[in-house]
């Protein structure tokens, strides 16, 4: 590429040349800007060798901050952080880690909560699909990330982080579900100004995280502060209160509700499809769960098959053991290999003695007087790619084998109870039995009726519910505002390529693991079982952030400059 002095020299007269000049956002007004460097004090990615009694020498030396001309600073930003890019909310977690690093867990916690209302739950039960897109793997491991969330939360009260000031408005907004996606929906909707009622059919609160999350995993407590941080922006939540059945979509708009959210979950499970499958001792993997949570169900007798390889097939093995299971054994129909389970949480429970018989697949529930004895199995083999992508288990003939059990529980997969949604006027139901709602704007074909979560895209991880409340509580906002619903928010490409480089000399370290109460008391009963990462573990863990994007749009800087001048809305 030529120079202007170039040109000159060349052409003799620049003015037949028509010369433009690309400019990178730099993210500060220089008009405003004093040159004072405050905002590079505050950047927790402005890294030196200083030492750090918690961590020891930091090695780092890559600074986002530059003084590129005197007087005035700029801001290098990269594409956005894989890690922050790999959530379906796209929660900030290279903005908190890089906080963590400093001991700024307040700070931290105030950038989780931009996104996210339930950090202390995300961080227990996530499966964390930021650190698969982690690059600190191309050295050793992923950061612990999700850990590290669960952290700030185990630090920082949420209590204390204050409520912003909120301009009330007249419109009122009714949720049907007080799930992971009814619940984000109320948050966010609460912080616009709306009144949002959540109507819920339980007798708890929570959806899935209530009652489809043993207590080992998630403690209620942490689940209650939460929900409670949301009801104290003013949201009500009516407790054994259903849709079809208490309320009506048309009742709720004749009581003055100008838009309503159907965020039902889907906690229907699907049937085996087999003989004897309606056998007393057949509980369904979510029914047996919610009895657990709620304390129907508390001691168990006998021999437990699970069928499944998902969470929930986990969580029913590990909770049936717990309540005194004599024997607990889970029966999956391809490999471990596509088990969809979280991996440690399979590791936790071939830990805890549970057995697990992959390649294997129920034909028939056994029975005597109607009573479950066992199950009848045939070994499986896997054949081609299914629709899923996950290679095809093909019976091998001749390869049956009986499996003694006093209980037998499916878990394959679940759908939303769809009875009070049949016969709703202008509501669309596919042939999944889940709600038809816009992929973007999360409306359905009915005016004012907007819909998200399991109950939309079938059941799949809190995060994304929880992400579907959000974008929902954004459309509902601009609906009762009469603003385009798509404006600006058609799913587009996030280049992933223009990263601060990885220094060949980084040093590799041990991931952070997390400490685990003892075996005995894990089985015992049903204390939380991961303890949690320790201060210097957390900073130790967060200070291996490779900062991939620079700077990490934690809006500290924002903060910190009092003369106004950092600016990170400028186009790139």
């Amino acid at each position: 590429m030529l120079t202007l002095a170039e040109v000159e020299r060349i052409s003799g007269d620049v003015g037949r040349f028509q010369v433009t000049v690309k400019k990178q956002p730099r993210y500060i007004d220089l008009e405003r800007c004093t040159g004072c460097g405050d905002c590079a004090e505050v950047c927790p990615v402005t890294m030196s060798s200083e030492f750090d009694e918690r961590i020891g020498p930091r090695k780092a030396t890559y600074k986002p901050y530059a003084q590129a001309i005197p007087g005035g600073y700029v801001i290098d930003k990269r594409d956005r952080s894989p890690c922050t890019n790999g959530c379906p909310n796209h929660v900030n977690a290279h903005g908190y880690v890089a906080l963590i690093a400093q001991g700024k867990y307040q700070e931290a916690m105030e950038v989780i909560l931009r996104t996210l209302p339930f950090p202390g739950t995300i961080g227990r039960i996530c499966p964390h699909p930021c650190e698969t897109a982690c690059r600190r793997a191309e050295v050793d491991e992923a950061i612990s990330i999700c850990a590290l969330k669960r952290f700030v939360a185990d630090q920082v009260d949420i209590d204390d982080i204050p409520v912003p000031e909120i301009d009330k408005r007249d419109e009122k907004v009714a949720i049907i579900g007080s799930g992971p996606a009814g619940l984000t929906a109320a948050h966010f909707l609460a912080l616009e100004g709306y009144e949002s009622t959540v109507f819920e059919s339980q007798s708890v609160a929570g959806g899935m995280l209530r009652v489809g999350i043993p207590d080992y995993r998630l403690p209620p407590e942490v689940l209650d502060k939460e929900i409670g941080t949301i009801t104290r922006l003013g949201v009500e939540i009516k407790l054994n209160t259903a849709l079809g059945r208490d309320v009506s979509l048309d009742g709720l708009f004749k009581e003055g509700y100008k838009a309503i959210y159907l965020a039902i979950g889907a906690h229907k499970s699907l049937k085996l499809g087999i003989a004897g499958e309606d056998s007393e001792g057949v509980i369904p993997g979510v029914d047996f769960l919610r009895w657990v949570n709620q304390g129907e169900l508390t001691t168990l007798d006998g021999r437990v098959v699970i069928v499944g390889g998902g969470d929930v097939a986990i969580d029913a093995a590990r909770s049936a053991l717990r309540l005194g299971a004599e024997k607990v054994t889970i029966i999956y129909r391809r490999t471990r290999a596509e088990m969809p389970a979280r991996e440690e949480e399979i590791e936790a429970a071939l830990a805890e003695s549970i057995e697990i018989h992959y390649l294997t697949a129920p034909t028939k529930i056994l029975s005597h007087e109607d009573r479950v004895t066992g199950t009848e199995c045939l070994r499986m083999e896997l054949g081609e790619p299914d629709a899923s992508g996950r290679r095809r288990p093909v019976p091998i003939a001749g390869s049956e084998f009986n499996l003694a059990a006093d209980l037998v529980i499916p878990a394959i997969g679940q759908q939303p109870h769809i009875s009070a949604l049949e016969q709703i006027e202008g509501l669309e139901l596919s042939r999944w039995k889940t709600i038809v709602a816009d992929e973007v704007t999360y409306a359905t074909h009915r005016d004012g009726v907007f819909a998200g979560g399991d109950a939309v895209k079938g059941p799949w991880i809190a995060i994304g519910a929880i992400a579907a409340g959000r974008e929902a509580a954004i459309s509902i906002s601009r609906y009762l505002k009469g603003e385009d619903l798509r404006a600006g928010r058609e799913p587009i490409d996030i280049a992933q390529d223009n990263f601060v480089p990885i220094s060949p000399e980084t040093e590799k370290i041990p991931r952070a693991e997390q400490a685990h109460i003892k075996m005995a008391e894990r089985t015992a009963g049903f204390s939380e079982v991961e303890l949690g990462l320790t201060e210097e573990q957390a900073r130790g863990e967060a200070a291996k952030c490779l900062n991939c994007m620079a700077c990490c749009d934690c809006l500290e800087c924002v903060t910190a400059c009092q003369a106004q001048a950092v600016d990170h809305s400028m186009a790139r």
